[in-house]
């Protein structure tokens, strides 16, 4: 469930060109190792074509695909928050096109432009609660007494 808005929408107009400054388009082939859980969270993308999936580590098993991410969708948050590490981690399902940022720098801008940084923080923190609303709608389904009651 992606936010109504992509990164660049959800911007205010006149710092839009700030981010696009700043980013790069990237093309990562099939069962591209993006990020593993643990490590430092260095950059994030904005996914134009393709899906990547996002995975949780099992002990004893192969890592679990906790959800799959789509065209428009923000890949990666642990970038924005202290310790700046991954919780998942993520890998292209097929061949990704995307939209590359450095995480510092953006954090730089967000510091040292209250607007931008707000917007940021907005953006993401609406990204997180659609996907805690996906994610208890999926479980709800899988453990609740009747399902979570919602028709997809």
């Amino acid at each position: 469930m992606a936010p109504a808005k992509d990164l660049f929408e959800a911007m205010p107009p006149d710092r839009r060109r700030h981010l696009t400054d700043i980013s790069h388009e990237v093309s990562l082939p099939r069962a591209t190792r993006l990020f593993e859980e643990g490590q430092r969270a260095d950059r994030f993308w904005i996914i134009r074509s393709g899906q990547v999936t996002l995975d949780q580590r099992v002990p004893g098993r192969q890592a679990a695909v906790v959800e799959t991410l789509g065209r428009g969708e923000l890949l990666g948050w642990s970038w924005l928050f202290p310790p700046h590490l991954w919780h998942l981690g993520a890998q292209t399902a097929g061949p990704v096109e995307a939209v590359e940022f450095d995480a510092a720098v953006v954090r730089d801008m967000c510091e040292s432009d209250p607007v931008l940084g707000r917007a940021m923080y907005h953006y993401v923190a609406e990204t997180l609660a659609n996907r805690l609303h996906g994610t208890r709608s999926r479980l709800l389904d899988l453990y609740g007494p009747q399902g979570s009651g919602l028709e997809l």
